[in-house]
């Protein structure tokens, strides 16, 4: 394979052109590169290199202004703005900078392609004044203040681009004005020594399109296209839309020949297209096919990656083979897609409302990212993680720099980098963001040739907040901290992070564009989706589609040609091509490949061969985890007899012994999370505790209707009091939190009234004992160590002369759910028996105490349930509800009791009896 550049250059040869004289203007500045190394490969003796300059370059020289940042020239416009506007209309920059964005581009687009401003501009007025929606004769100052908007767009443009020219800068496309403003005089002053080589363009704009034909006429110029016989030859393909309307109007080709429509398309190709799950997919499967390609032995420099999505950029260098050594990675990686950018943002999000305190979340995401969190490490310890403990443990949902400040206080300097308020002013941000990049470096500079790729990222977002420090002191308009997110955004994404390689060995790594003019036997194509690669109907833009069509001026159509160019150049010269794209759907870009692929299919030129791949999930049979009792695990679970079994504990084991195994032998707790909202056990304890605390005097005390009203005149008070022991520092005054509080005030107030009913009935209530801690040792026979029970008993009473042992439970629980058939199923049955299994060994610790005389009766109180009152222990005959039930308790229901009990600490304790996980719905 020729490529493009060495045939264009072998040409000239032909024509006895020196190249050391001839100004070569090429689509981008990459291609200027291989062109050099092209014309190396020609030359016998050394040679002065000829002028190489991109078309955006050449047209800067030629116009005479210096090309702005558009960051820069949203600034320039808004003080021309601010000049030209009442001061009673004038917007924020905040506000202005969201439309101002969209303005520019049209800016561009009118003086690129040399539509006459007056016209464009009156033209848009009046089309605006004809479709305002208001058909009122008094325009309401809404609709006032639009219209004059777009009547003062042809003031603001003049002024902004006189006050750039006067300044001798500009935006683009105001280079393109006056660059064709000022050819004449170029062409005059250069007639006889400067011969412009053009090649591997496309898509021109009207003054591009002007200043190449004007040198041409005036034999200052060369031309070399680069299309294919197939693509000028089809009047419907936009791959030659552009070519085919310079071969047929420009003046030029008349009398000249057309250079150059090539063959190459249809030769024999080997092209295949993969569709692949996700952005990491493709990444993964570019790597496969770069590492069979190195075990063919493809020579790396003739393979290109073209990646159609940036982002893809570094899933793809981490997935590129180990043996690749040489690369080129043409494209930059904007700064947004860098790990650092992650914490900034983090950052303007935790001081956007200037908060008096910060959200946990927002502390805990900045104090964890890997940039800070290594700033808090000590030789025992990470201050970050001690934090975050803290959180969890008191249960904060807010806190303040000075509380933060007392829980680190040997990094006060990063805490008042990081949370010290910013007060609504970009200048302390700036300040702050700045300071915080050289802490940061100097953490790094510990060690860096580790930390390389750090300390290059934190380079180029100290060269991006130096810019932000710049504008905002020379400009003075960004008054407050959304305004400098804003503009930080737009530098953000406009600013990318450059890589160096070996420009013209090994792999070569680029993005669509960066691919004009350069040849490759081997392409790898990403993201061939439709709305990546062609765009598809994206419009910012204010100017209307049919203005653009009259006009002459791009719309989605053009704009889709493109990029069809682009792909079919790829595909020109190459002999295999691997085309990926997504096969996921994505809501905002969709999941349907690219209408190119379907369109080489149609063209039936080339045999594509379709795959779609998916990564290899391994089968996991999921096997349920089994712990032998070794020697030490006997001596915990010994230990743990000694301190004693809580009904809790056992009934755990019965839901799954795994569970008790990690908790209760390896003492793993459940992590606890913070609650923003107060959680169920939360509100269980606090009606626990509030009920303690008003029945606990009572003991021994017949219960009366004026104790039960003194404690409803309480309850508010007790309530919040405990909430505030439990809740620490959240707040429950709002929101979900209230509603909660409101329902623990609501249950034990029910809870009371009940109470009082049931007393007003006639029947008589004796408080016998309030959350007693009962704890028994038992023998078992076979076991040589001791057995110990031990539990609280929420309440123990006397009604009406029967003992009652009553457990509280803030759920729902229903009758069924404390009755049983047979004993056997108590062990067996989490669901079903727990509830039973708890009351009856709160009964049988009692009776070993000699506490309770049977019989008596055992149940729970359920707070979401308080209708069906005290919900009694029952053993029935049969199962169904309408079996005959016993709800005395007896010895000999404790008798039975204690053969299941013994039978399940046996159980636990044999070393024979591994611990099994069970199969539980979670």
């Amino acid at each position: 394979m020729i490529s493009f550049i060495k045939t264009v250059l072998v040409d000239l040869q032909e024509k006895n052109l020196n190249l050391e004289d001839l100004h070569f203007i090429l689509p981008s500045k990459r291609a200027g590169v291989f062109l050099k190394h092209h014309i190396s490969t020609l030359i016998s003796q050394p040679v002065f290199t000829p002028q190489i300059l991109s078309i955006e370059e050449f047209v800067e020289d030629l116009s005479g202004l210096q090309t702005l940042p558009n960051t820069d020239l949203l600034f320039r416009l808004y003080a021309i703005y601010k000049s030209l506007t009442p001061e009673k209309e004038i917007e924020t920059f905040d506000s202005f900078s969201k439309w101002a964005q969209i303005l520019l581009q049209d800016f561009n687009e009118i003086d690129r392609y040399l539509i006459p401003q007056e016209q464009i501009f009156d033209y848009l007025n009046a089309i605006k004044e004809i479709n305002h929606w208001s058909l009122e004769t008094n325009q309401t100052q809404l609709i006032t203040n639009h219209l004059k908007f777009w009547k003062r767009l042809k003031t603001y443009y003049a002024a902004f681009s006189n006050n750039l020219i006067q300044s001798k800068q500009g935006y683009q496309g105001l280079t393109y004005r006056k660059a064709v403003e000022n050819l004449e005089f170029y062409i005059a002053a250069h007639k006889t020594n400067k011969k412009h080589i053009f090649l591997g363009f496309n898509a021109l704009n009207t003054a591009e399109s002007k200043i190449i034909q004007d040198l041409l006429k005036n034999e200052l110029a060369h031309i070399y296209w680069d299309i294919d016989k197939t693509f000028i030859d089809d009047s419907i393909h936009d791959a030659g839309l552009f070519t085919r309307q310079h071969r047929n109007g420009w003046n030029y080709f008349k009398t000249h020949a057309f250079n150059w429509v090539t063959t190459h398309y249809t030769e024999e190709k080997n092209i295949q297209s993969i569709g692949v799950p996700k952005l990491v997919g493709q990444a993964k499967y570019v790597g496969q096919i770069l590492e069979e390609l190195i075990q063919n032995e493809t020579n790396l420099s003739k393979i290109a990656v073209v990646l159609g999505e940036e982002q893809l950029l570094l899933p793809v260098l981490n997935s590129i083979p180990k043996d690749i050594t040489k690369l080129n990675v043409t494209m930059g990686l904007s700064l947004q897609y860098v790990p650092l950018a992650s914490f900034f943002e983090q950052l303007f999000l935790a001081h956007k409302t200037n908060p008096k305190q910060f959200y946990f979340k927002d502390i805990i995401s900045l104090l964890s990212h890997p940039s800070i969190y290594p700033l808090f490490k000590t030789e025992s310890t990470n201050i970050a993680s001690e934090i975050t403990t803290v959180f969890q443990k008191n249960n904060l949902v807010y806190l303040s720099v000075s509380s933060l400040k007392e829980l680190a206080p040997m990094h006060i300097d990063i805490i008042d980098l990081l949370f010290s308020s910013w007060n609504d002013q970009p200048e302390t941000a700036l300040k702050q963001c700045l300071d915080l990049i050289f802490k940061m470096k100097s953490n790094f500079d510990k060690d860096k040739q580790s930390h390389s790729l750090e300390l290059e990222y934190l380079y180029r977002f100290n060269i991006l907040f130096n810019q932000l420090t710049e504008l905002n002191s020379n400009y003075k308009y960004l008054n407050s901290i959304a305004a400098l997110q804003t503009i930080y955004k737009e530098l953000l994404s406009s600013e990318t992070l450059d890589f160096k390689g070996e420009p013209l060995e090994g792999l070569q790594i680029m993005g669509m564009l960066e691919s004009r003019v350069l040849d490759f036997e081997t392409v790898i194509i990403s993201s061939v989706n439709e709305g990546i690669l062609p765009s598809g109907k994206t419009n910012n833009s204010f100017i209307p589609f049919d203005v653009k069509i009259e006009k002459n001026l791009p719309t989605y159509k053009e704009k889709d040609a493109v990029y069809t160019y682009h792909f079919y150049r790829l595909l020109q010269r190459a002999k295999n091509v691997y085309i990926i794209y997504n096969t996921e759907v994505d809501a905002l870009k969709g999941g349907e490949k690219s209408r190119f692929i379907t369109q080489l299919d149609i063209e039936g030129i080339h045999n594509i061969k379709h795959q779609i791949i998916s990564p290899e999930v391994p089968t996991l049979n999921k096997k349920l985890q089994e712990i032998n009792k070794t020697p030490s695990v006997i001596e915990q679970i010994k230990t743990l007899s000694n301190k004693g079994f809580s009904p809790s504990s056992l009934t755990n084991y019965i839901r799954n012994p795994i569970d008790f195994y990690f908790e209760k032998i390896l003492g793993i707790k459940e992590f606890e999370e913070v609650e923003e909202n107060i959680a169920a056990n939360t509100l269980g304890s606090v009606i626990h505790n509030s009920l303690e605390d008003f029945y606990k005097p009572l003991e021994g005390s017949i219960l009366t209707i004026e104790h039960l009203k003194t404690f409803k005149s309480q309850t508010k008070d007790m309530v919040t009091n405990h909430f505030e022991k439990l809740y620490n520092k959240g707040g429950f005054s709002s929101g979900k939190n209230l509603i909660i509080f409101e329902i623990a005030q609501r249950y034990i107030i029910n809870f009371l009234n009940q109470e009082i009913e049931s007393i007003t009935k006639g029947n008589k209530i004796k408080i016998l004992s309030i959350e007693a801690d009962e704890a028994i040792e038992i023998k078992i026979e076979g076991l040589d160590f001791p057995i110990k029970l031990k539990g609280k008993v929420d309440r123990v009473d006397s009604f009406n002369g029967i003992t009652r042992v009553i457990d509280y439970k803030s759920g729902k629980v229903t009758q069924n759910k404390v009755e049983i058939v047979n004993w056997e199923d108590l062990n067996s049955d989490y669901d079903k028996y727990s509830k039973s299994f708890q009351v009856l060994c709160y009964a049988y610790m009692m009776k070993q105490q000699n506490r309770i005389e049977l019989p008596i009766e055992a149940g729970i109180i359920s707070f979401k349930n308080l209708n069906n009152g005290f919900l009694k222990f029952g053993k029935k005959d049969k199962p169904g509800s309408y079996a005959k039930k016993d709800q005395l308790i007896t010895q000999e229901t404790l008798d039975n009791f204690e053969i299941e009990l013994k039978k399940l600490i046996i159980e636990i304790c044999n070393p024979k009896v591994n611990f099994i996980e069970k199969e539980i719905d979670k």
